[in-house]
């Protein structure tokens, strides 16, 4: 109950919204102005969904369309009431669908990114009914077909990456809050979070195998993809912040680009931003980590800066020059391992740091990392490892998914930390 009520709180549902929404059957004129209506036969429909809109008053002749999804347990009605995605609109001149997702997966109201239908591109399910409703919002509005943007909250998140990676073709980019990578859940049964290996802490890829998921759920597919941003709260324990590794990781790979950041800022107070951008200074992948928060996003001010990376309200961003690339370290002896360290991310009294361990020409078949830091610092989290020590010195071991490494191979854990981020000193043991 406590897990369905984070869920819940996350994206409330709001019912007065849902009261007040106009339902039009068939194919309805266009929304009245500045009013939230229901589209009842919007087209193809397998997953069984509800379609609200926003129109704008102002909008230009081809506007842009943003699909804003709720999380788990809410509404189209709900969220639209609870993120500032309309207000935006009315500025900016841009279209709204809100979808509804009616899946129960264990909470109720949750977007299908589990079974096999929904990883196939054009399989059925929702992706299937949320084209559906891009293309109603093109012929109804005169949306812009090359300005289709997705953006979600939770189990919206989990579908943004979802879209990204099976309609490459449809969306120009997404912003995907408290979200997984594509292809995260195995099926039905490891859904929904709290009770899933996705979101258990043990799921640890590699950026190809990740990259590699995305491109088989359109193999065909030659063109550009759309640009990714992805927020995460440090202190979500739902959908654990370890998953915004793993997604950065998944769409790095997609775009060909280096796991290492292009450049890192603090946009605003608790916002700390890696940008990852191609050759010719575009940024591709964009990743938030929310210091402190939980799973309560977005807060205020990240929907606008949703829709600035979308390009509605001003220029593409582009990247500072690259910051020096990590320090790496020889390779293991045979039948030892070795430990390099990077630190992701830094802000004010913390930092994140991610070890990869590595072993030889042998197999190793167990293994524990020691890190010996600064006075004062002191490892607050870990994920893919077990965790002893006290601040200063600490041991991370392996759990039991990832003790094993293949001759030439390697696994990756991170941590979070306070105090000082100087790096520390690393020593590997195979046991």
């Amino acid at each position: 109950m406590r897990v369905r009520r984070m869920l819940l709180g996350a994206t409330a549902v709001c019912l007065a919204a849902a009261a007040s929404a106009l339902v039009v059957p068939g194919l309805a004129t266009p929304a009245a102005a500045a009013t939230l209506t229901e589209v009842t036969n919007f087209g193809n429909n397998p997953g069984g969904m509800r379609m609200h809109v926003y129109v704008p008053d102002n909008r230009p002749a081809q506007p842009a369309i943003v699909v804003a999804m709720h999380g788990c347990g809410g509404s189209g009605p709900g969220f639209y009431s609870s993120s500032e995605f309309a207000s935006l609109a009315d500025r900016l001149g841009f279209v709204v669908i809100y979808p509804t997702a009616t899946q129960q997966a264990g909470f109720g109201n949750c977007f299908d990114t589990w079974s096999e239908a929904a990883k196939r591109r054009g399989g059925g399910s929702d992706p299937v009914s949320i084209v559906s409703m891009v293309t109603y919002a093109q012929q109804q509005y005169g949306g812009d077909r090359n300005r289709v943007y997705a953006t979600g909250s939770s189990s919206g998140g989990m579908m943004t990456n979802h879209m990204l990676a099976l309609h490459p073709d449809v969306f120009r980019a997404g912003a995907a809050f408290m979200g997984v990578p594509f292809n995260c859940f195995a099926n039905a049964a490891d859904y929904p979070p709290g009770s899933s290996r996705c979101t258990g802490g043990s799921m640890d890829r590699t950026p190809q195998q990740w990259g590699d998921a995305v491109r088989q759920a359109y193999p065909g597919f030659t063109g550009v993809r759309p640009r990714v941003q992805l927020w995460h709260g440090t202190n979500d324990t739902l959908v654990p912040y370890q998953l915004l590794q793993e997604s950065i990781e998944q769409w790095t790979d997609v775009f060909g680009l280096s796991q290492t950041p292009t450049s890192t800022d603090t946009p605003r107070s608790g916002w700390n931003r890696r940008r990852y951008a191609d050759s010719s200074g575009t940024v591709q992948v964009e990743a938030y980590s929310i210091q402190g928060a939980g799973h309560s996003l977005p807060s205020a001010g990240m929907a606008a800066t949703a829709v600035e990376f979308f390009g509605l309200s001003g220029a593409t961003p582009t990247t500072p020059p690259a910051t020096t690339p990590p320090a790496t370290t020889p390779p293991p002896a045979n039948g030892a391992c070795a430990a390099s360290y990077r630190q992701v991310n830094s802000w004010n009294g913390g930092f994140q740091g991610e070890v990869t361990v590595r072993a030889g020409a042998n197999a190793v078949n167990g293994w524990r990392v020691g890190l010996t830091f600064a006075a004062g610092t002191t490892v607050t989290q870990v994920w893919n490892g077990s965790l002893s020590g006290s601040a200063g010195s600490y041991t991370v071991r392996n759990v039991s998914y990832n003790g094993t490494i293949g001759a030439g191979g390697s696994t990756v854990f991170g941590f979070l930390g306070a105090g000082n981020s100087a790096t520390p000193t690393l020593t590997c043991a195979s046991p």
